[in-house]
């Protein structure tokens, strides 16, 4: 995953009217949510539900453009797991089409598996 390269896509996507693009580079962390030693994840994507769910961001006011970029299967600790990128008009459009989009994605369209 290129994150300038992605950038530049959400960007020319976008064109002149967005006046905000937010970014979210998830990767695999050292340890889990409580603490527990992790090396590892195996990533499943539901691509079908993650369509949806960009569909309907993308129908968000202000909002111009929506980007996602899973790296599905097995991952080693430090690699990116998700690029995700949001562009729109205003800075609270695009947060809350970000933050929602985020969500619906870790609920509903990636599974992981976390090993030690």
């Amino acid at each position: 995953m290129d994150i300038a390269e992605f950038r530049d896509r959400l960007k020319k996507m976008a064109g002149a009217k967005a006046g905000m693009i937010l970014i979210h580079n998830g990767i695999v962390r050292e340890y889990s949510k409580d603490g527990t030693p992790c090396s590892t994840i195996d990533m499943k994507v539901d691509f079908e539900k993650l369509t949806e769910i960009i569909e309907k961001t993308k129908n968000m006011p202000g909002i111009f453009a929506v980007e996602v970029e899973i790296n599905p299967g097995h991952l080693k600790k430090g690699e990116d797991i998700m690029l995700l990128g949001v562009a729109g008009d205003f800075r609270e459009n695009v947060i809350s089409a970000l933050s929602y989009c985020l969500d619906r994605i870790k609920n509903e369209v990636t599974h992981k598996r976390e090993a030690a």
